[in-house]
């Protein structure tokens, strides 16, 4: 068992949990749903077209601190990174582009979800 979490895995998750404001059953949700879509199976035979980077999230959420792996506190980084460049990039009319916000909800940030409230 780990005594310690390392400081940059603690930004880290405290990052990532700040910003993906989905759980781990409603991202898991979306990601099969979008997958339905037309590449839902890809050439190949590789199976439903799931985001991979989204699975690795929904791993990362059903995780407790102090089971991180390294590779999971770089892909906190890495959605993190993704997540606050899209918002900042946001485009004209951002609540009727479903493009940019499947983008973010693949990876378990939804734009149109209110902020909670802080009592």
């Amino acid at each position: 068992m780990k005594d310690r979490i390392p400081a940059d895995v603690e930004l880290a998750w405290e990052d990532f949990h700040r910003v993906v404001n989905m759980t781990s059953d409603e991202l898991r949700t979306w990601l099969l749903t979008d997958a339905s879509g037309e590449e839902a199976f890809p050439a190949g035979g590789r199976g439903p077209g799931v985001d991979r980077l989204g699975a690795r999230v929904v791993d990362v959420l059903r995780k407790r601190k102090v089971d991180l792996t390294e590779g999971d506190a770089e892909l906190m980084v890495e959605v993190v990174d993704f997540v606050e460049d899209r918002l900042e990039h946001r485009p004209p009319n951002a609540e009727r582009d479903e493009e940019w916000r499947h983008a973010l909800m693949s990876v378990g940030h939804d734009p149109l979800r209110p902020e909670p409230s802080s009592a």
